[in-house]
């Protein structure tokens, strides 16, 4: 008996669907154009410039007046006429938000990269493709560690360095890094922030800190940086002035000019027109830094006299110690000179020469921001071997000294005199200290001033 054998064949399940367009036909009707026929043979119609052809022959049928649909009023605008035309200029671009600044991307930067799967345009890869094709990396299960580890780098990314709310937690990180008692550790409030979240190795550079280049070099002694209150003057910051030349002609450093006098005398004309244009700019523009005047100095260092048994040393040392704040009843050991009061009494006092007057060459300053510029100090007791100048003791720190401006002074060249109002020469001054009495009340409000900014 013979048996019939069948092929068998195996075919794919192949599904035609039609979707119907529901959308109702354009509102316009169509424009029926007076096309010459020529008929099929020629082929005209299934051409590719037909088309093109057929648009460049066919006018516009758009009526545009004198002011192309726009009519613009130009008298109700003040000052287009005389010439200002900042009322028709259109307003300056703000500042854009860095969230916002996604959204100026150009097109095809948006999206996330894909890649073809097979060719096929209609397919949509699901979350396994993506991860076995995308560079390579591997799947892993979508646990719930490995879901939190997901969430966590998420977040991390999405937080911009420019964010302010970033910026503050990384500075409360310094704080809580150097003073680790003081973090705020508890919720998280609208006046009430934690600090950025410090890793093992952060913590451990700041106990054993490195040269980031030099490792050979290492830290002798650190100093915490603060603020010297009962320093602030008068002004509420400190001037610095450097000599272009040297102010003495001794070889040797002389001692006298640790406690050497600057008197400001009038200014020159040039320096006053200079000073009236830069706060008429500053007025114009607020951004800039408020102006400072030049003025010129009468330079003055104490008398020594060959004839007086008082060294040099011994004299600055006195004037030193009737200036400070330590011990101040103990004036035996000062080496006063006799001075003549307003009664033509004699009177302890210290005498200083005039030297020669100087000028403004260079100067730089804020008033506005002292902190701009600041001066720092290293205080050590346990290493300050020399007399105390203050009766309170300060602690181990680095204290830093606001600097309102930076001046450089010359000497005036003679002949080269330009004032607006000279002064009489004052040839020797007579100096004495005494107890402060309205200046406690100036130095008070700077101190609570630069508190409420602290503050605030």
């Amino acid at each position: 008996m013979a048996s019939s054998s069948r092929t068998t064949y195996t075919q794919d399940y192949i599904a035609r669907i039609r979707y119907s367009n529901a959308l109702p036909p354009p509102p316009c009707p169509p424009k029926l154009l007076d096309i010459p026929n020529t008929g099929l043979s020629s082929g005209q119609y299934t051409s590719a410039g037909f088309a093109s052809r057929l648009a460049r022959e066919q006018p516009l049928n758009i009526e545009a007046d004198a002011e192309l649909g726009m009519p613009i009023d130009l008298v109700g605008l003040p000052g287009v006429f005389d010439g200002n035309e900042a009322a028709i200029q259109p307003a300056p671009n703000p500042v854009l938000h860095p969230h916002d600044r996604a959204l100026l991307r150009p097109p095809n930067a948006l999206g996330k990269p894909t890649a073809s799967s097979a060719g096929v345009s209609f397919l949509r890869r699901t979350e396994y493709i993506t991860s076995m094709t995308t560079g390579g990396t591997r799947f892993e299960s979508s646990n719930s560690s490995n879901t939190m580890r997901v969430r966590g780098k998420r977040r991390r990314a999405e937080t911009s360095e420019d964010n302010p709310t970033n910026i503050v937690r990384h500075i409360l990180k310094g704080w809580n890094l150097a003073y680790p008692a003081d973090a705020y550790k508890g919720p998280e409030t609208s006046s009430q922030m934690r600090g950025a979240g410090i890793s093992p190795e952060e913590k451990q550079a700041w106990k054993n800190p490195k040269h980031p280049s030099k490792p050979n070099v290492h830290v002798v002694d650190s100093y915490p940086l603060l603020p010297d209150w009962d320093a602030v003057p008068d002004t509420g910051a400190f001037m610095v002035y450097k000599f272009m030349a040297p102010p003495v002609n001794d070889s040797t450093y002389d001692p006298r000019l640790d406690v050497a006098l600057l008197r400001p005398i009038s200014q020159s004309t040039k320096d006053q027109d200079l000073y009236l244009q830069e706060l008429e700019a500053h007025k114009a523009d607020p951004t800039l830094p408020a102006p400072v005047p030049r003025y010129q100095f009468e330079f003055f260092l104490p008398s020594i006299s060959s004839s007086n048994a008082v060294s040099t040393h011994e004299k600055v040392r006195g004037i030193k110690r009737n200036f400070t704040l330590h011990d101040p009843d103990n004036i035996s050991s000062i080496p006063f000179d006799t001075g003549l009061d307003d009664e033509s009494r004699p009177r302890k006092c210290f005498k200083y020469d005039n030297i020669r007057v100087y000028e403004t060459a260079q100067q730089t300053g804020d008033a506005e921001n002292v902190f701009q510029d600041v001066a720092i100090a290293l205080h050590d007791p346990e290493s300050h071997d020399e007399e105390p100048l203050r009766e309170t003791t300060l602690q181990k720190a680095a204290y830093f000294y606001p600097i309102m401006q930076k001046s450089s002074i010359r000497p005036r060249r003679p002949g080269k005199v330009d004032m607006s109002e000279e002064q009489a020469r004052v040839d020797i001054i007579e100096t004495v200290a005494r107890d402060p009495e309205g200046e406690v009340e100036k130095r008070e409000a700077i101190r609570q001033r630069y508190h409420a900014t602290e503050v605030a």
